[in-house]
């Protein structure tokens, strides 16, 4: 199968594209830069230049392809809504041209804010009026019912692994910055985490045997206390750990307090059954503990 990826040279991308070619894909991967595109041909994939807000590459690239994974997103938390705009027109373009041939359309999402305090499955259906992705979620699983073979990936928060820059990289820092490992409340919340590859793997999965309309779940960990994983970085970088008052979560953690005073356990028991997916890889705190994330 060729397949079109976007985000291909990405932290997760970067475990997808090796995963398909590993399996006898053929991989076309998106990238706005000569930096990407160099990568990705060093990794194998052939190259297609081009941006997530270039509607004419998007339909190249799927017209041209047997398959699609969405991975690109523009991660530009100050102008959030162009964001979800141009993350939807993605969608809908590449999606009109996959319309009625039955070929695969895999997207990102999350299990972030699915059913808090509860443990989210599979079955747990998208709230449009959740959350802006959210939303975008509905349109691509809207697809299914234009003969588009399309299929969601709802990770954990954390993907996790070496040279992750996300949401564990953030505590770390604001960890070093306030001199104090910080968890909020009790830090009995959940979180969830999967390790890049298991992730990468997922996708492949998905691109081959998912149904229309279906949703999987990229979770390896159910969820994680967060004060477990505050103490593991504390003990790492010899500092303090400390209980943050809810009141005081967003003085402290900033844009990620709202996130980490979240309990979001998720489950991916249907996901391994239906796929055979059976994740690998260290889980969160065996990463943690590794060191690469306070070395």
């Amino acid at each position: 199968m060729r397949v079109f990826v976007t985000g291909a040279s990405g932290f997760i991308g970067s475990a997808v594209v090796p995963e398909l070619l590993s399996a006898g894909h053929r991989v076309l991967g998106l990238a706005r830069s000569e930096t990407s595109a160099k990568a990705l041909a060093t990794a194998g994939a052939e190259v297609l230049r081009g941006d997530l807000n270039e509607p004419r590459s998007l339909e190249a690239g799927a017209a041209e392809s047997d398959g699609v994974v969405h991975l690109g997103f523009i991660h530009d938390f100050s102008n959030f809504e162009a964001s979800i705009r141009t993350d939807r027109r993605a969608i809908e373009t590449m999606g009109e041209v996959l319309a009625g041939s039955g070929r695969p359309l895999v997207f990102a999402s999350g299990v972030v804010g699915l059913v808090p305090g509860q443990v989210a499955t599979e079955e747990v259906p998208f709230d449009a009026k959740a959350h802006p992705r959210a939303a975008n979620a509905v349109v691509a699983l809207g697809l299914a019912a234009r003969g588009v073979r399309v299929s969601g990936v709802r990770l954990a928060p954390t993907v996790h692994g070496p040279g992750d820059h996300g949401f564990v990289k953030v505590l770390v820092d604001i960890a070093r910055q306030k001199g104090v490992s910080g968890y909020i409340g009790e830090g009995n919340n959940r979180w969830p985490g999967v390790h890049r590859l298991d992730a990468g793997s997922l996708f492949r999965l998905a691109l081959e045997k998912a149904s229309p309309g279906s949703v999987v779940h990229g979770v390896a960990d159910e969820g994680v206390p967060t004060r477990t994983i505050a103490e593991i970085i504390g003990r790492k970088l010899g500092l303090p750990v400390a209980s943050i008052p809810p009141e005081s979560a967003d003085a402290h953690f900033g844009w990620l307090g709202r996130f980490f005073a979240m309990d979001q356990p998720a489950s991916s028991a249907l996901t391994r059954a239906r796929m055979g997916w059976n994740p690998t890889h260290p889980g969160l705190v065996e990463d943690l503990e590794a060191g690469h994330y306070t070395g």
